[in-house]
């Protein structure tokens, strides 16, 4: 019976209070662990430390203080946008300077600056500074104040923009021009650019300056104005210029220079110690500034000399050609898209039969006719330096074609001969031109000059 009433006592379940166990188990299991969490999400405390060196890098830059591999990682994350002043003698790297160079400019081509982006991000950024600034308007010290950080870095500069100061208002430009009319002239108000003088004279290893006094994309806001190259511009730039001794190339270009601002230009040049390559193309220099240029070519180191596009005629030519008799360092010069008729390329015939260094010479466009070409041929058969020579766009004829040919029989050394639109006739023209392949081809053969061995 006690078995029996065991048997028939209710044993209790025990399902419903394991099933109430396991949802909260399951419950404390998911407020305990998120499925998404993982150990090696955790960055390490190296990994914090470089996160805050980068998020304070402007107050507190210590990235010579850090390990190679650590500091590899910090310029990795640097913003390309840190002040100047932070950056510019801490920071070497090459590859965060190509961020900042490539992030701020859609070409960049670093073969023209020595194959270094630091080099590159500052001359252009120096470049832009120059481009925009308003005299009168823009603060100086914007471009003083980077000189210290750039200073070691700029090579080169290539400024092709030369903004005037702005329009003042009419009533004070009245009161202006009334109170200074006895030094300017009635309704006279002087344009001068930014002075370059505290600045390239701030930069010691600048060796190539490229200039254009000018506007662009000025649009339907053209004025003459834009594109005046003053007196006192020229005064500063002459100072300027005369005082960077290691100044190698000199480029001032489409910005209206005539004869009295090529003089003085040129008293600044007289002797100069570096200046290798002057370039005065797309001005407005006439026989006078010619003459002047003449003078510098035998008191200067000038291997290059561009001249194109002036207002040179006989008489500046005939100058230029005395001073290249007696010269032994120009090796190229360019008089094309000038008026030396024929009287100046007789002239400068006559100084190449003297010259022995000149190996290119550019007289395309100038209205030479068969009398140059007859004294040019005797250059060709006498001169054994010359290797290119350009006649182009002039009225050689075909008797002066003849000449060339005959005076070319003889020559070994030139190899570049450019007579289009000379009229010299298509059959002198082909025969110039298989004695011209004839000498290239010579000259692949001949073996190439070996440099001197260094002493033991």
């Amino acid at each position: 019976m006690q078995q029996a009433a065991g048997r028939s006592r209710p044993i209790p379940s025990l399902r419903r209070s394991q099933s109430r166990l396991t949802a909260d188990s399951y419950c404390i299991h998911r407020i305990i662990e998120d499925p998404e969490w993982s150990l090696a999400a955790v960055p390490q405390l190296t990994e914090l430390c470089l996160q805050h060196i980068v998020h304070n890098f402007t107050q507190n830059p210590i990235l010579d203080r850090l390990l190679p591999e650590h500091q590899r990682k910090v310029l990795d994350r640097l913003p390309t946008d840190l002040p100047l002043a932070v950056t510019a003698n801490l920071v070497s790297d090459e590859d965060y300077w190509k961020r900042c160079c490539t992030e701020r400019w859609q070409v960049c081509d670093i073969s023209g600056y020595g194959d270094s982006w630091k080099r590159m991000f500052f001359e252009r950024h120096l470049e832009n500074i120059l481009k925009s600034f308003v005299p009168n308007t823009t603060d100086p010290n914007q471009v003083l104040e980077l000189i210290p950080l750039c200073k070691d870095y700029v090579r080169k500069l290539e400024v092709d923009q030369f903004l005037p100061p702005l329009k003042v208002d009419p009533e004070e430009e009245a009161d202006d021009i009334s109170d200074s009319g006895s030094d300017l002239g009635l309704g006279e108000v002087p344009i001068h650019h930014y002075d370059l003088g505290a600045l390239v004279t701030a930069l010691p290893y600048l060796e190539e300056l490229h200039l254009t006094y000018g506007v662009k994309d000025c649009g339907m806001n053209f004025e003459w104005n834009l594109f005046k190259f003053t007196y006192q511009d020229c005064c500063n730039l002459a100072g300027a210029v005369k005082k960077c001794h290691k100044l190698k190339v000199f480029k001032l270009t489409r910005s209206n220079v005539d004869d009295d601002k090529t003089k003085l230009l040129v008293r600044s040049l007289l002797d100069h110690p570096s200046l290798l390559a002057l370039n005065l193309s797309h001005n407005l220099i006439g026989d006078t500034g010619a003459q002047a240029v003449g003078k510098l070519i035998n008191r200067s180191k000038l291997e290059t000399l561009d001249l194109c596009n002036n207002k040179i005629h006989h008489a500046g030519a005939q100058a230029l050609a005395q001073a290249l008799a007696q010269n032994c360092t120009l090796t190229s010069l360019n008089l094309r898209l000038n008026y030396l008729g024929d009287e100046g390329g007789e002239a400068m015939g006559r100084a190449l039969l003297a010259n022995t260094t000149l190996k290119s010479i550019h007289l395309g466009s100038n209205m030479l006719s068969e009398p140059s070409a007859v004294l040019l041929s005797q250059v060709l058969a006498q001169n054994a330096t010359l290797t290119s020579i350009n006649l182009s766009c002039n009225h050689i004829g075909p008797d002066g074609g003849k000449q060339l040919l005959e005076g070319l029989a003889g020559n070994k050394t030139l190899t570049e001969f450019d007579l289009r639109l000379a009229e010299v006739g298509q059959e002198n023209e082909f025969l110039i031109g298989q004695m011209l392949w004839a000498n290239r081809h010579a000259t692949r053969l001949a073996p190439q000059p070996q440099p001197p061995a260094e002493p033991l």
